[in-house]
């Protein structure tokens, strides 16, 4: 290698230990920041096109590694590009796209450098013993594109596998057994790699609430008074037609209510209603837990409803549906990347084993995160509940949640609290960490009155359990959001 090569060569393997910190960190520990992440991905992609523009003069070989090489920069920079854009469409479906094709392509640029690798090192052994042999072939031209030109003395066991006169290739068609063991090996190590980096990523999810701001207030309707409209009506004395002449001075007041906000729902300075600590791309998604031993599933079509609603009442961006969870998945949001509020339901039991339990923890005390639990049918569910959270926050014992609480104020001041059936008493119960509500329990089914038929319950109850899912999933995303900025303060 030339001296005026060796120092861009140096620098740039360590630029790509660098991108490699950069690409574990974001894959996986998110340690860093996002402005971080692009500075590192950035830099990298940089790098790729210097030595792509370097490349243009050098012999073959070198040209054609330079352009492999150059191929994962980019690469990684196209999916952590696609990624931060969101998961909405085109973006989602592009970023899947990259990725999977990235890793094929990759495996195909590895499987190449390897063949050619293994060739020219094959090639190397058998001139070296024709060599010594004096360019005595001891096979013929036929069978010199299968088997070993040049034998290795007698006596003597080869053990590099980039040696076709390898002993565990055999005496027969040697290229070809080394060809199969080679790329054999190769795929198994390529799938050994790519399951590490899954496990490594722990298949991460991001959580991103709408970016915006507005006032935590409660929403109180408001009358307005329209402008006093007086009605002047000239007549011609001389004409024919006869016409009774109204009062000139007669006024008509008309009162409306004004249903749209008379302020921005959402939490701190920002265009729009949101969140300070949202981003432009994030949306306000609605995540139900599925878990053993009950009917987690129990009117999950009501959760779009519900989602629909929230949507309407704050004018926050929202996902295009409803998902679900199970409760394990929820350690694969890593820390300021997770939802604000999740979602559980049921009638029946409720089995989780301690892994499960650990890992709700872990989402509700250091990940800041929020239970809404809705008895949907019995008080047997209520009481695993209680249970359930007896073990999760074992220092932590549940109070009655009064009327004028936030949660019962914001935005939508509930003057009682609505319920379907009362399975499992008539009050809310909260478990508070901190003065934070990190779990909070209805007694009475409200999913069933965001149904489509709204379990047959009056408009004032159904429209009351809107306002109050509002409420929660509201107070879930504020807290969520103060918690965010206070990060960002203290960092």
């Amino acid at each position: 290698m030339p001296n005026s090569s060796r120092g861009p060569v140096v620098l740039t393997i360590l630029a790509s230990i660098g991108l490699l910190y950069f690409w574990a960190d974001w894959l996986a520990f998110q340690q860093l920041s996002l402005t971080h992440h692009w500075s590192g991905f950035g830099l990298g992609l940089a790098g790729a096109a210097w030595w792509l523009e370097r490349a243009r003069k050098m012999q073959r070989v070198r040209r054609l590694l330079v352009f492999s090489l150059s191929f994962f920069p980019i690469w990684l920079f196209l999916v952590f590009a696609l990624n931060e854009m969101g998961g909405g469409e085109p973006w989602g479906t592009l970023r899947s796209y990259s990725a999977t094709g990235g890793i094929f392509l990759a495996f195909l640029i590895g499987l190449a450098w390897l063949t050619w690798f293994v060739e020219r090192q094959s090639r190397i052994f058998q001139l070296v013993r024709l060599k010594k042999a004096e360019g005595a072939s001891r096979v013929g031209p036929l069978q010199a594109m299968h088997s070993s030109v040049a034998l290795p003395g007698s006596g003597s066991r080869v053990w590099d596998p980039f040696d076709m006169d390898a002993w565990y290739y055999g005496r027969k068609r040697q290229k070809l057994r080394q060809s199969v063991s080679v790329t054999f090996g190769y795929l198994v190590f390529f799938l050994l790699v790519v399951f590490l980096l899954l496990q490594l990523s722990g298949c991460r999810e991001l959580y991103e609430m709408p970016a915006g701001g507005g006032e935590q207030k409660p929403n109180q309707p408001v009358v307005k008074v329209q402008k006093v409209i007086k009605k002047k009506i000239i007549f011609n004395p001389l004409s024919k037609v006869i016409a009774k002449v109204p009062p000139i001075e007669e006024i008509k007041l008309q009162l409306m209510e004004i249903t749209k906000h008379a302020y921005t729902v959402g939490y701190g300075k920002g265009a729009g209603a949101g969140f300070a600590g949202g981003t432009n791309r994030g949306k306000v998604r609605f995540i139900r837990l599925e878990y053993s031993g009950g009917d987690w599933d129990q009117g999950i079509d009501a959760d779009l409803n519900m989602l629909v609603q929230y949507n309407l009442r704050t004018q926050h961006k929202i996902a295009e549906r409803p998902e679900t969870r199970k409760i394990i998945q929820l350690k694969n949001f890593p820390v300021g990347k997770s939802p604000p509020i999740v979602y559980m339901t049921g009638q029946k039991n409720i089995s989780l084993g301690k892994t499960e339990t650990d890992v709700l923890r872990e989402y509700l005390t250091n990940k800041h995160g929020m239970l809404f639990a809705d008895n949907g049918g019995s008080a047997h569910w209520g009481n695993q509940f209680k249970s359930l959270m007896n073990r999760v926050l074992p220092n932590v014992s549940y109070i009655r949640v009064p009327l004028d609480h936030p949660i019962h104020r914001i935005p939508f001041p509930i003057p009682f609290l609505p319920y379907v059936a009362p399975h499992g008493g008539t009050d809310a119960l909260a478990w508070v960490v901190n003065g934070r509500i990190v779990a909070y329990y209805h007694p009475g089914d409200i999913g069933d009155a965001w149904a489509d038929d709204h379990a047959g319950v009056p408009a004032q109850i159904w429209e009351a359990c809107y306002q109050l899912g509002t409420n929660v999933i509201f107070y879930g995303h504020t807290e969520y959001s103060k918690w965010l900025e206070a990060r960002k303060k203290s960092d």
